[in-house]
């Protein structure tokens, strides 16, 4: 088993907001291995994006971290000085955002902006840099790359732009990968297009990378390991399939009774009842599916919860799994 580039250990946060402090964050723990993908995947609302921004230092003022650490390659992106970090971040870890318009300057060309990412992380001249520039575009299969380098945002289609995200994102050829949601948006062969390219250039590059997203299917085609997340916990990971095959925790086997794609019929689809807590609430109990699951026991509600080994490589937080 190959030692964690990435390791999110204890992490804990909160939004102050003019309702309340949201409890975004608690005691969120996983780790991403060398050259593996990883698949953060549940409800909208569960922090699966929260947990990425904390780790890339994209939080805005409102956040506040309670406690935790985020190591990658040794070192804790939480407390690096503020400059170190904008080294690391385009260079060794890259992003590739859910919206990519809207991650794209709107009025320069697409090109220059590969190239801007590149000036600032590599030693490397002017000609080098449009040949690396030009290089990037080829690898996400852009045809005509010379032509589209000059265009701008809006005149691509979504699934180009999402093409020029991800070969922003490896342009300095990152140890680490981010991708959040980065099919929302697009028709069905335009997302399986994009998955294929980013998984195949994270290869090529030697990437590991953590795959964000909602959709099931998705993340167990293309991740190795499975990260679940609900109400800001993260409540089972193992590889894909043992947890696709056998999941533990019942919030796991909801969501995949939920998912379209282990239905043959829309009447066989079961929904999830009731709805995440408001994370405002100053009571959340330690288990906050348990309010919406049915195994649940007085015991459930005794403090200190945590993710616990339930097999090789296989871990779940609850005190009565399936």
């Amino acid at each position: 088993m190959s030692a964690p580039l990435l390791t999110i250990e204890d992490l804990t946060l909160s939004f102050a907001t003019r309702r309340g402090t949201v409890r975004a964050l608690e005691g969120v723990s996983f780790e991403v291995r060398a050259g593996e993908m990883v698949g953060l995947v549940g409800e909208s609302g569960s922090g699966k994006s929260v947990t990425a921004y904390a780790a890339m230092g994209l939080l805005d003022a409102s956040a506040r971290i309670a406690s935790g650490r985020a190591v990658f390659a040794g070192r804790d992106l939480l407390t690096l000085p503020r400059r170190e970090l904008d080294e690391l971040r385009g260079r060794d870890i890259s992003m590739v955002f859910q919206n990519p318009r809207a991650a794209l300057n709107p009025i320069r060309p697409v090109g220059r902006q590969i190239a801007d990412v590149l000036a600032r992380h590599a030693a490397a001249g002017r000609a080098e840099i449009e040949a690396r520039t030009l290089d990037a575009l080829r690898q996400v299969r852009i045809a005509d790359p010379e032509r589209r380098a000059r265009a701008l945002p809006h005149e691509l289609s979504g699934g180009m732009c999402q093409r020029v995200g991800i070969a922003m994102a490896l342009a300095c050829r990152p140890k680490l990968l981010i991708a959040d949601e980065p099919t929302t948006g697009l028709d069905v062969t335009t997302q399986a297009v994009v998955m294929d390219l980013l998984r195949e250039a994270a290869r090529a590059n030697g990437a590991s990378a953590v795959l964000i997203t909602h959709d099931l299917a998705l993340a167990a085609e293309y991740c190795e390991r499975i990260v679940v997340m609900h109400a800001g916990h993260v409540v089972e990971t193992a590889p894909v399939a043992e947890l696709f095959g056998a999941p533990r925790h019942p919030y796991t086997g909801r969501l995949l009774a939920s998912a379209p794609s282990g239905a043959a019929t829309i009447e066989a689809l079961t929904p999830i009842a009731g709805a995440l807590p408001d994370l405002r609430r100053d009571d959340l109990p330690p288990c906050r599916f348990a309010e919406r699951c049915e195994r649940r026991a007085a015991d459930c509600a005794a403090p200190s919860l945590r993710l616990e080994p339930c097999g090789p490589d296989h871990r779940v937080a609850c005190r009565h799994p399936t």
